[in-house]
């Protein structure tokens, strides 16, 4: 029966520290994230300013999707402090998120690599890799929202 104890006991310390640990990252990832919304603002005005709007579509589109990439993330450390455990599907969205921003980000540079074979090529097959991955993590979510998993 001690050793009974000693287990509760040590596993409380654990879950404290895993709370802890939560908050010192979800707090961290709140503060980034609204310092990239603010800077995301900054720049679409002065981009508006100065009448460069459609050349930097594609930095500023980078720029809101890691914004939201990191609420996804703020969001998983919320579900882990939450529950206690690891859900999957968060995961796999933050997953298909950060493909999506590469995809987004490199067919948009692709035009400018057309001239250079080789790159152009790598540029190719990163995206079609980046594509397999898309399909992947999609029919990872359909799966796990069909068994009812959250």
């Amino acid at each position: 029966m001690p050793e009974e104890k000693v287990r509760i006991w040590i596993a409380r310390g654990f879950r404290t520290v895993e709370d802890v640990v939560y908050t010192g990252l979800g707090l961290l990832l709140a503060v980034t994230s609204i310092g990239l919304l603010a800077i995301g603002f900054i720049a679409v005005i002065n981009s508006l300013l100065s009448g460069t709007l459609t050349d930097d579509v594609v930095l500023l589109l980078d720029r809101i999707l890691l914004v939201l990439l990191i609420v996804e993330i703020m969001y998983t450390v919320q579900v882990s402090f939450r529950e206690h455990a690891l859900v999957p599907e968060p995961f796999l969205l933050i997953g298909l998120i950060a493909v999506t921003r590469r995809v987004l980000v490199l067919t948009a540079e692709l035009p400018r690599w057309i001239q250079d074979g080789e790159l152009f090529r790598n540029a190719l097959i990163e995206l079609a890799v980046l594509t397999a991955m898309i399909i992947v993590l999609v029919a990872a979510i359909m799966l796990l929202r069909r068994k009812g998993v959250d």
